[in-house]
């Protein structure tokens, strides 16, 4: 005998414009079996009935079942009618804490040797800018404006080659400006076939060391040096061997005598990281000669080369280099901003192909329209305008944080007299350590950075790296003013503080 269907006493709305019948008797089907008045198991009204009752079109109460059915509140038995589920799909959305006996176990991760190499990373959450933040371009200077127009205008006319993808290399057309603007303002000897794109010269670099490295092959680093760099070699096993830097860069010399035949050499001759140092002429021959004899290959990260404020840019290694010995790589990231996520690559020519093939199999390319609107933003003269503007900009933040220093901090602490970049070096006098210099200064709202940080042992000197470029005057006056009062604590006792003359 068929169960009898249970009643539904339903408050018809009133009617009007916008009212929709069948979503309403959806909703209330709804709203009744998840508050338990309607039953699991208990029969619906024929649909029949329920229009005869209230009204209704057949097609309403028949459309509003079948979207219940398709989200499994109800089930439909054939010459039998419809029912409540058992289940509901919000039993199974939940984890019930009862009817559980035991927390299951962890798995137990198989990791690679690669992953067991890897040193943990959290990208820090964005806080408000205070001197002496490193490494970062004014961010509240660049053209957000500028840059949505030329983004509009790309993809207003985007076509559809463009959304289909690309090349492994990367966007042609950006590839042809990146080698005009390395020609003429960085000294590359490079064409577009050359140039790859890619997210930045940290994906660069972590490309070019697994093409060329394997695991327990020897690298020259810099130290002090880019950390990013030594993370990289880590990963994947390489032996380090750190080559000291002087006053006119990587001491070749040194290298030799701890690592005769490295595969790979990193540098930054253009301007060091982090000490800013300009590798001479006389160490980039001998550089390239030795690297030409040994068979070893040099990354040349190029990372903020623009901004020189004293003299002409310096010619890149690459453009010196006859042997196809150097890969060169720079980063749009660098003096845009981060967020863009944009590089490049400079290769020999022989070995195109293998990067290419290695792009393939990993990020084929970074986003098309993201390289699109790049190289409209290049090529129609905004880039160029912008790094003028900000090299000004810099050089006037890096005047005022001179001039502070002098006045407050003489006898205390000696700046570098290296005018490039977007930090610059701070060489402390006394018996205060950087590494508690800089403790004491987070207190203070301010943010140093221990050359020990960046060099491989101890650092030869004790000093503090003070980045410029984001902060305004008045931060940076602030930032010394409460540096002062710190390092003044942390002088020897009975010491004057000399006049900006002395």
């Amino acid at each position: 005998m068929p169960r009898k269907a249970t009643s539904l006493p339903l408050n018809l709305p009133a009617s009007g414009p916008g009212v929709n019948l069948y979503r309403w008797l959806y909703d209330t089907l709804r709203k009744a079996i998840l508050a338990g008045r309607l039953q699991p198991g208990a029969r619906l009204p024929a649909s029949r009935d329920l229009a005869a009752a209230y009204g209704l079109s057949r097609a309403t109460i028949v459309t509003a079942f079948d979207q219940l059915k398709s989200e499994g509140y109800v089930d439909g038995r054939p010459g039998s009618g419809t029912y409540v589920s058992a289940v509901l799909p919000e039993d199974l959305l939940q984890v019930r804490k009862a009817g559980i006996e035991k927390k299951l176990p962890r798995p137990a991760f198989r990791l690679s040797e690669y992953a067991r190499r890897l040193q943990p990373f959290r990208t820090p959450r964005p806080r408000t800018m205070r001197a002496f933040r490193p490494n970062q371009p004014a961010l509240d200077q660049f053209p957000a404006m500028l840059w949505a127009q030329v983004a509009a205008r790309r993809l207003r006319k985007v076509s559809s080659n463009l959304l289909a993808g690309g090349e492994a290399l990367g966007y042609r057309p950006l590839r042809q400006a990146v080698a005009a603007y390395l020609n003429t303002s960085r000294g590359v000897q490079c064409n577009a076939d050359q140039v790859l794109i890619l997210s930045g010269a940290q994906e660069g670099l972590d490309r070019t060391a697994r093409i060329f490295l394997n695991p327990g092959q020897a690298v020259w680093m810099e130290d002090p040096g880019y950390p990013g760099a030594v993370a990289v070699f880590r990963a994947l096993g390489a032996k380090i061997h750190p080559v000291p830097v002087d006053a006119e860069g990587l001491n070749v010399d040194e290298g030799r005598v701890r690592e005769p035949v490295p595969r790979l050499v990193y540098v930054t001759p253009a301007h060091q990281f982090p000490t800013g140092v300009t590798m001479s002429l006389r160490r980039r021959l001998q550089l390239l000669e030795w690297a030409r004899h040994a068979r070893a290959t040099i990354f040349e990260d190029d990372y903020d080369s623009e901004y020189r404020y004293s003299g002409r840019p310096i010619p890149a290694l690459q453009g010196m280099d006859r042997s196809g010995s150097v890969i060169f790589a720079g980063s749009f990231s660098a003096v845009l901003f981060p967020a863009l996520r944009l590089g490049y690559l400079v290769v020999p020519p022989d070995l195109v192909d293998v990067f290419a093939a290695a792009a393939s199999v990993s990020t084929h390319h970074p986003p098309l329209l993201e390289q699109a609107i790049l190289c409209d933003f290049i090529t129609e003269g905004h880039f160029a305008r912008h790094i003028r503007r900000m090299r000004e900009l810099y050089a006037e933040r890096l005047l005022v944080l001179l001039e502070a220093a002098r006045s407050r901090l003489a006898g205390m602490l000696e700046i570098s007299e290296v005018e490039a970049g977007l930090q610059t070096l701070g060489w402390l006098r006394g018996r205060g350590g950087a590494e508690g210099i800089a403790r004491l200064a987070r207190e203070r709202d301010v943010e140093i950075v221990p050359l020990n940080q960046y060099a491989w042992g101890k650092a030869p000197r004790n000093g503090i790296v003070l980045g410029f470029a984001a902060v305004d005057p008045r931060e940076l006056r602030r930032g010394v003013e409460e540096l002062a009062r710190i390092l003044d604590k942390s002088r020897p006792s009975g010491t004057s503080h000399p006049s900006p003359r002395e």
